[in-house]
């Protein structure tokens, strides 16, 4: 065991950028970011109701919101909010296919496709 770090409450995801973790806090409806190299603290985020499931596409890390029924993108750098997209009901799903944004939305029985493309 190498440490045990602090983050929101009901921690339920966790991605990896290149250089920090993100973990979803879905009780406390943020993200918190902590150093890979030594788990210091690098901030929360707020974020939609409930996020669970984290991807990350090389720019973003994308957060679904359970009970917004949408996926969230952040930069990663910076932690700040770009742009949110409704998806099906309950998204528990998240992933980058190195071209596209692919959510299992849990509640509505679909999987929902963001084009990274214009």
């Amino acid at each position: 065991l190498q440490g045990i770090f602090a983050v929101g409450r009901e921690p339920a995801g966790l991605v990896f950028d290149g250089s920090n973790i993100w973990v979803a806090n879905s009780a406390d409806n943020t993200l918190s970011r902590l150093r890979a190299s030594d788990g210091i603290p690098g901030g929360e985020r707020a974020v939609g109701r409930n996020p669970n499931q984290l991807t990350f596409d090389g720019a973003h890390v994308w957060v679904t919101d359970y009970y917004d029924s949408t996926v969230m993108s952040l930069d990663y750098r910076r932690g700040v909010r770009q742009r949110t997209y409704p998806v099906g009901g309950a998204p528990a799903g998240v992933l980058f296919d190195g071209a596209n944004i692919w959510v299992a939305n849990y509640g509505s029985g679909s999987v929902s496709k963001i084009s990274m493309r214009p």
